[in-house]
């Protein structure tokens, strides 16, 4: 029998005889069962991100397999950790088959390709520290099932996202988060549904294990890095919001903290200089709390 992933949708059967209009409600109505075929994995997702955050906490890294637009999706949310929570771009980590070049061309041929996984990870330096999750939507993919083997032979903890119940990668892992969105749109396009519940899982996943680090206050990205003008700006604001000082105050004080938000907050709050504050929290992981406690 055919993986969900591949079958075709009988909703959808006539999407090339409809109306533009009535095509893209048909997707967005295909669309709308994404986020509650993600409710039913919560409880294997918040048993994942424990397991990686406790890797994280003691000098492990978080990587991501996947191939094709799996991979893709790993790629970019492991992309967009280190400026939004201010943490190394070796803590979180995507491995795609083909190499970055398959980010923004075809390679498909890479995905069959199971011993190549390991060469990739072999240069990455994966360790039993570390944690992996495979990501493939249809659960079969031999280079990201290569990935998770190779990666628990190591000791390393290992989740799988698919959106295929029972399929291969689910006893790869250690936990299969399965969100079964049904049938793509158009048969087998699984950027679609399964990629947007992909996307939706690694999202969760990476930010609440920053928020389990430390790494958020309340929901504000405390931890930020102001490294253009947007970010500059929203720095300000919360600097401002977790101090109460004005906006000119929140300014000079920014400034005087190398534009590091962090460093600010902890100066404020601890009453200390830049160079005090930088040292409590590179002591304490950057979490910034931590630091202000130790500086008390």
């Amino acid at each position: 029998m055919l993986p969900v992933t591949e079958q075709e949708n009988p909703n959808t059967a006539r999407i090339d005889e409809v109306s533009t209009l009535e095509a893209v409600r048909l997707i967005n109505d295909e669309d709308k069962k994404v986020a509650f075929a993600v409710e039913q994995a919560l409880p294997e997702i918040a048993a994942a991100i424990d397991r990686i955050v406790d890797r994280l906490k003691n000098g492990g890294r978080l990587f991501y397999a996947g191939t094709g637009t799996s991979g893709r999706l790993g790629v970019l949310d492991a992309s967009e950790i280190p400026p939004t929570y201010g943490v190394s771009y070796e803590l979180v980590q995507g491995v795609i088959a083909g190499g970055y070049d398959a980010l923004y061309k075809a390679t498909e041929a890479s995905e069959d390709n199971r011993e190549a996984a390991r060469a990739d990870l072999e240069k990455r330096g994966l360790t039993e520290k570390d944690a992996l999750v495979g990501i493939a939507a249809s659960g079969r993919t031999p280079y990201t099932i290569g990935a998770l083997e190779y990666a628990r032979a190591l000791g390393c903890f290992t989740a799988a996202v698919t959106c295929v119940p029972g399929s291969a990668i689910t006893a790869a892992a250690e936990i299969a988060i399965v969100a079964e969105v049904g049938p793509e749109a158009v048969t087998g396009s699984t950027r679609m549904k399964a990629g947007t519940a992909q996307k939706l899982i690694l999202n969760t996943i990476s930010t609440t294990a920053m928020i389990r680090l430390g790494y958020v206050k309340g929901n504000r990205m405390t931890n930020v890095k102001s490294s253009n003008v947007k970010l500059k700006e929203r720095s300000r604001r919360i600097l401002s919001a977790e101090t109460g000082l004005d906006e000119p105050a929140a300014r000079m004080l920014l400034d005087a903290a190398g534009d590091d938000l962090r460093v600010a907050i902890v100066m404020q709050k601890a009453k200390v200089t830049r160079e005090l504050a930088e040292k409590a929290l590179a002591a304490h992981n950057f979490v910034i709390e931590n630091a202000i406690l130790s500086l008390r």
